[in-house]
C-alpha cells in the first residue's frame, strides 16, 4: 500500500483536548465531527493526529509517545457516517477510501482505540440506523437453519482457492497457528499448531478422526501422515471441498481420508476422536446445544475431542461491520458457554488452553503476505477491486488488534465421553520467546 499524502496544508494550528480553546472550537463543528474528537478525547497513553478535510489538525493524547499515529480524513462525509452507524459506518468510510492511517498501520491505530475504550464508548451510542442494519443482517443470517449455515459458509470460504492460495502458507490453514519460536515461519506456525492438537487427542494408528469444519484438509493430513489415523473431513464450502480432494490425492492418502460437503447436523457415524478447529464461531448461539450433543453423538463410548474456536470476554458477540462483510451469522461464543453445553451433553472437560497471542501473531503473518500479493489477488477478476482490497486489509488489520489489545480469545477445549479418560503425555506450555 502507499504512504498516504497528507491533506490541505494550510492550517497548522494543533488543536488538543487540553488546548484553551477546545471547547469553543469544537462546539462550533458539525455533529459528527464533534462527536468523534469527543470519543478521541478518551485518549491518554496514545499519540493520534487527525487532519481533517480542511486540512485542520487535532492531536490526542501525548506527541512523545510512539507509534505517531496520523488518520487523515478525506472525504467530510466521514463524520456523519460514524455518527449514524458506529463502528459499521468508520469501516465502510476506509472501504470506500475516505479515511487513512497516513503510514496504513491500521493495526496500531485500531490497539490504541480498543486500550482508549473508544470503541466501548462508542457502542453506547445505539441509533436507529446501526439498530435497523444490525437487525436486517441478523434475519439475513439465521445460522440456525441449514440453508443459512450453507449460504453464510459460501460468503467467505467460496471466494476463490486461488485466492486464499495468495496468503495463506503452503498448508492452506485457516486458523490459528502456534508460535514457538520468534522465527517461526506461518508454515511452522501451522504445523506445530497440528502437531499440538494431535498429541492432545492422542491419536494412535488405527484411530478414526472426524473434522467438523475441515477446510482445505490440513488437520486431516497432518494426522493421517504422522499418526496412522483414517478420517473424514465435513465442509459446507465446494472449494474448499474440491481442493482439499485434490490435495489428498496428491498425497496418496485417498484410502485414508474422505471429504464430504455437508452440514454437520446432517452427518451420521461414530468416531474414536473429533476435532473442530475454527468452525464454532459459525455455528450460532442457537445451535450450541445441537453442536454439542453431536459431538457426543460422534463420539464412541470413552472418546476424545478437541474443540479449537475464537471466543470474546467482552458482550459484543460479532461486531456489525464483520457480520456485515465478512462473517455473515457469526457468534463469537463465551468461554462458560462452551463448557456449560459441553457439561450439558455429558462431556467432560480434559484440559482448556488460551491460544490469544498465537492468533495475533498469526494474523499478521496473513496480512503481510496479503500485502505483498496484491497485484497476484488483483489480476485474479474484477471482484477483487481496490475496495475488496480495503475491505480484506482492514479486516485482517482490525482482527490482529482484536487478538492483542481486544476482547478475542482462542480456546482449545479437549474433552472426552464417558468415565474412562488418561492422560498419556505430559501437557506442556511453550511461550512466545
Amino acid at each position: 500500500m502507499t504512504k498516504i499524502q497528507e491533506p490541505n496544508q494550510q492550517h497548522r494550528e494543533i488543536i488538543t483536548p487540553s488546548s484553551q480553546n477546545w471547547s469553543v472550537r469544537i462546539s462550533s463543528l458539525p455533529n459528527g465531527e464533534r462527536y468523534l474528537y469527543q470519543l478521541f478525547s478518551f485518549i491518554q497513553e496514545g499519540n493520534l493526529t487527525v487532519i481533517n478535510p480542511a486540512g485542520v489538525v487535532f492531536h490526542f493524547g501525548r506527541e512523545d509517545l510512539s507509534p505517531a499515529l496520523r488518520l487523515c480524513i478525506h472525504n467530510p462525509h466521514t463524520y456523519d457516517r460514524v455518527l449514524a452507524f458506529g463502528a459499521l459506518g468508520f469501516g465502510e468510510a476506509y472501504m470506500d477510501g475516505w479515511w487513512d492511517e497516513e503510514n496504513n498501520n491500521l493495526v496500531e491505530l485500531l490497539c490504541l482505540f480498543f486500550r482508549s475504550n473508544v470503541y466501548s464508548k462508542a457502542r453506547r451510542r445505539i441509533t436507529i440506523p446501526l439498530l435497523l442494519n444490525v437487525i436486517t443482517q441478523r434475519l439475513r443470517t439465521v445460522p440456525t437453519r441449514i440453508q443459512n449455515s450453507r449460504k453464510n459458509v459460501q460468503h467467505h470460504y467460496d471466494l476463490g482457492n486461488d485466492f486464499y492460495q495468495h496468503f495463506l502458507d503452503p498448508t492452506m490453514t485457516y486458523s490459528c497457528g502456534y508460535r514457538i519460536r520468534e522465527t517461526d515461519s506461518i508454515e511452522q506456525m501451522q504445523l506445530q499448531k497440528y502437531e499440538l492438537i494431535c498429541k492432545k487427542l492422542a491419536l494412535q494408528p488405527g484411530e478414526s478422526l472426524i473434522d467438523i469444519g475441515c477446510g482445505w484438509g490440513g488437520m486431516l493430513i497432518y494426522a493421517a501422515e504422522h499418526y496412522g489415523i483414517s478420517g473424514t473431513g465435513i465442509t459446507l464450502s465446494v472449494e474448499q471441498a474440491a481442493l482439499a480432494k485434490e490435495r489428498i490425492e496428491q498425497k496418496g492418502l485417498s484410502d485414508k481420508i474422505k471429504i464430504v460437503i455437508a452440514d454437520y447436523r446432517e452427518i451420521q457415524g461414530q468416531y474414536d476422536k473429533f476435532v473442530s478447529i475454527g468452525m464454532f464461531e459459525h455455528v450460532g448461539k442457537g445451535s450450541f446445544a445441537t453442536f454439542m450433543q453431536k459431538a457426543s453423538e460422534f463420539l464412541t463410548p470413552n472418546g476424545v475431542g478437541m474443540l479449537h474456536t475464537i471466543g470474546t470476554q467482552g458482550n459484543e458477540r460479532i461486531g456489525a461491520w464483520t457480520a456485515k462483510y465478512i462473517f455473515p451469522g457469526g457468534y463469537i461464543p463465551q468461554l462458560h458457554e462452551l463448557t456449560q453445553e459441553l457439561w450439558a451433553a455429558k462431556l467432560s472437560v480434559a484440559h482448556c488452553e488460551n491460544l490469544k497471542p498465537h492468533y495475533a501473531e498469526t494474523i499478521k503473518h496473513w496480512a503481510a503476505n496479503f500485502t505483498t500479493n496484491r497485484a497476484k489477488i488483483a489480476s485474479l477478476g474484477a471482484t477483487y477491486d481496490e475496495r475488496f482490497f480495503r475491505m480484506w486489509y482492514l479486516y485482517l488489520q482490525s482482527s490482529e488488534a482484536s487478538f492483542r489489545d481486544g476482547s478475542l480469545q482462542v480456546y482449545q477445549i479437549l474433552f472426552y465421553k464417558g468415565k474412562q479418560w488418561r492422560l498419556d503425555f505430559p501437557l506442556t506450555f511453550s511461550p512466545i520467546v
